[in-house]
């Protein structure tokens, strides 16, 4: 059977549940039939998809009464493709008999994109990625993305398997406690990772693998943002260590750009199925998102892959991830049209984050230093929505940046508010960053630079007058690149800008 000739939007009927919104998609189903406890039904079905069909499609499936676990497999070719032409890729998730509608939490059931081939979920247990729960009867919906297709069409295999018996015991949450005591300093500069992935998405590190990498950085905190899933956000209470803060996020992964919802209690699920064409879908899961209590991140503005290119408005983003792991060619360019934004008057504090997945990749590197009242979920957001923040290649590096004049002193984020011919002096001292060269930046551009010894430290202190400068910023730069990466100019620190003048 084809997909090729469903629809890209209807109105539906589902197992008694009326579905509306975008790319809703229904493929042919499966129904099953009751069957004696300790035995398994398996049904197959097979199509194809051409190049050119929509996002997502919905397998519906029968699921009758007596049923404890549902086993799903799938597959699909990878034919050989020339260069330049994109092959077959395809992702997977699940619906229950609650609803598919457009952020419907309550039928979601997990969503493990192209990381497995197959899944699990029962009463008491799910495959990391999916939510354990009763397997209800009603129609299910397994849920297929072609991510991209080949030019002669993907063709797919999904093999369902129901376990007929009685549900077994029910999982019972256990998420990250709100405090990590060891860590607590009162009002300081706290150390965080605030993109990070587990095998509960397409990560290759155990939950307990990434607490010891944060640790081993020396974090304070760490927030968890595995991609379309809050699956890990109700596992976190067993690894967690009073030492190392964890918040609960997630990295929504649409066809237009990734923005990881971060600092969202822990149980939020937000929707991931539109684009940056649906204007009114994206600010609906952003308005979620900071009923929440989160922040919105647009990240990796730039990186180089379909479906990751920041596409959506920036002006309903809280951060804008300017550095993501390793310095590259992508990050100089985010640098450089935040910069531009900034330049305009529309300021977006400047958020790092390793976005680490797998053992290789380093966690903290880079990552956020921000100044909060506490190491409490809050007061760090506050700090990092108000641009109290720093970004560091590694917790060897140290910062301090100030301004000063009229009598005000301000620091990052900050504003001296003095008239337009009041002298400010800025200073910016760093620690940590041998080979390295300190850059204070205005408007204009680069003004004021100066190497740093063999030692590792130095200061530089440049005076100027609001009437030129609105604001100030600061980049320490390795023009080798570093041990890290081969890119050349590499950024070790940089920070948010202090405003200077009346606002």
């Amino acid at each position: 059977m084809s997909a090729g000739n469903v629809s890209r939007r209807n109105l539906l009927r589902a197992g008694g549940v009326l579905t509306a919104g975008a790319a809703v998609n229904l493929l042919p189903g499966v129904a099953f039939a009751d069957a004696a406890s300790g035995t398994t039904q398996t049904r197959t079905v097979n199509g194809s998809f051409a190049a050119g069909n929509p996002d997502f499609y919905y397998l519906p499936v029968q699921v009758p009464h007596g049923v404890n676990q549902i086993d799903v497999v799938y597959s699909y070719d990878r034919p050989t493709v020339p260069a330049g032409t994109r092959g077959n890729a395809c992702d997977i998730g699940m619906f229950g008999p609650e609803g598919i509608q457009l952020g419907n939490q309550r039928g979601f059931r997990g969503w493990s994109g192209g990381f497995r081939d197959r899944f699990t979920i029962s009463a008491s247990d799910a495959t990391p990625a999916y939510i354990a729960g009763p397997i209800t009867p009603g129609t299910w919906h397994v849920i297929l993305g072609p991510y991209t297709i080949a030019p002669q069409g993907l063709n797919y295999q999904v093999e369902i398997t129901l376990t007929y018996g009685p549900q077994g015991k029910s999982f019972h949450p256990n998420p990250a406690p709100t405090t990590a005591p060891k860590k607590q300093r009162g009002k300081s500069w706290y150390r965080g990772d605030s993109h990070l992935h587990t095998v509960y998405s397409d990560g290759r590190r155990t939950p307990d693998q990434l607490v010891a990498a944060a640790r081993a950085a020396n974090l304070d905190f760490i927030v968890s943002t595995d991609h379309n899933t809050h699956s890990s956000q109700l596992i976190w209470g067993n690894y967690a260590t009073d030492d190392l803060l964890i918040l609960n996020g997630e990295e929504i992964t649409t066809r237009s750009g990734h923005w990881p919802a971060i600092g969202i209690p822990a149980g939020t699920w937000l929707d991931w199925r539109y684009r940056a064409s649906d204007p009114a879908d994206f600010r609906r899961f952003v308005d979620q998102t900071h009923r929440a209590g989160g922040l919105v991140t647009a990240a990796h503005p730039f990186a180089n892959c379909f479906g990751c290119t920041f596409e959506f408005n920036y002006d309903l983003a809280d951060l804008m991830e300017v550095w993501n792991g390793p310095w590259t060619a992508d990050d100089d360019a985010t640098v450089t049209h935040w910069d531009g934004l900034l330049r305009t008057g529309r300021w977006i504090p400047a958020i790092g984050d390793s976005d680490a997945h797998n053992p290789e990749h380093i966690v903290g590197l880079p990552h956020t230093v921000v100044q909060a009242d506490s190491l409490e979920r809050k007061a760090l957001l506050r700090g990092l929505k108000a641009g109290r923040s720093w970004l560091a290649e590694s917790s060897a590096v140290t910062l301090d940046f100030t301004a000063t004049g009229g009598g005000h002193a301000a620091g990052i984020g900050g504003r001296v508010p003095v008239d337009t011919g009041t002298p400010v002096t800025v200073s910016v001292t760093v620690g940590g960053v041998p080979g390295t060269t300190i850059t204070l930046f205005d408007q204009l551009g680069p003004e004021q630079s100066v190497p740093v010894p063999a030692a590792g430290s130095a200061t530089l202190t440049w005076t100027t007058y609001p009437r030129y400068s609105r604001w100030v910023r600061a980049e320490v730069r390795r023009a080798a690149g570093s041990p890290n990466t081969t890119q050349p100019n590499a950024m070790v620190a940089m920070t948010n800008p202090i405003f200077l003048g009346e606002s």
